[in-house]
């Protein structure tokens, strides 16, 4: 009887031990997995500081409104590298004189602005429409505010009154009234009743290395049908 209560005595010791081990496996695995899904969540550098829906805000600069945002969805990055503001459902942007005129608008699929640098990266169907009625498309454009310079490596078209110019590689002023297109693929002359392509013999045989442009407005209108002041193609 003695020999069966000392056996019965060791087999729940070793129950004992069995157990705790177990239990103490389980809470390790378990702890584990709780810091790992913490890591996860409380990761910053993935998550916007603002999401904000529905905006239009005005962006003032030295006291003077300089630009209208509106955009269905604006999150802020603040801990990207670089830091951004990120328009991923598209955005319309005006550009204001300090008469508060709007000199160019803006719209693109997506867009993003990195703010330590003042640069704006536009990307898929970018429409430009300048102070004088002249439209721009091309598919990437940046936007540098410091420099108020804009430019893309893309290709572009641009039309005004009496032509349609294509080409690639495209610097301009924020304006959009100075630019230049750095290499010319085409200048089509258009009817302005019909809107209509020229015939082929009206169209460059020899693209010109570089055309260049200067709009003005007509005199004593703000906007509408540009004026084209001058030209410059340069074989």
């Amino acid at each position: 009887m003695q020999l069966t209560i000392g056996r019965i005595h060791n087999l729940m010791s070793i129950t004992t031990v069995f157990v705790a081990v177990v239990m103490l496996l389980l809470f390790s695995a378990c702890t584990g997995k709780e810091k790992n899904l913490g890591e996860a969540i409380t990761n910053r550098d993935s998550l916007p500081v603002l999401e904000t829906h529905d905006v239009t805000t005005l962006i003032s600069d030295s006291g003077v409104i300089r630009y209208r945002i509106t955009t269905p969805l604006w999150l802020v990055f603040d801990k990207l590298k670089p830091s951004r503001w990120s328009f991923e459902q598209g955005v319309y942007l005006e550009n204001f004189d300090e008469d508060n005129n709007v000199m160019a608008e803006i719209k693109s699929d997506t867009a993003y602005y990195y703010d330590k640098t003042k640069l704006w990266e536009l990307r898929g169907n970018v429409e430009i429409k300048n102070l004088q009625g002249e439209r721009f498309d091309t598919e990437l454009l940046f936007w540098n505010q410091d420099t108020q310079r804009v430019y893309s490596d893309k290709f572009i078209r641009i039309e005004q009154i009496d032509r349609i110019i294509t080409g690639r590689g495209f610097e301009s002023n924020q304006q959009f009234t100075v630019y230049t297109i750095h290499k010319p693929e085409g200048i089509f002359y258009v009817d302005e009743d019909k809107m209509s392509a020229a015939p082929a013999d009206s169209l460059n045989a020899e693209p010109a290395d570089t055309v260049t442009a200067t709009t003005v407005p007509p005199k004593g209108r703000r906007a509408g049908t540009p004026t084209l002041e001058k030209l410059d193609v340069n074989k």
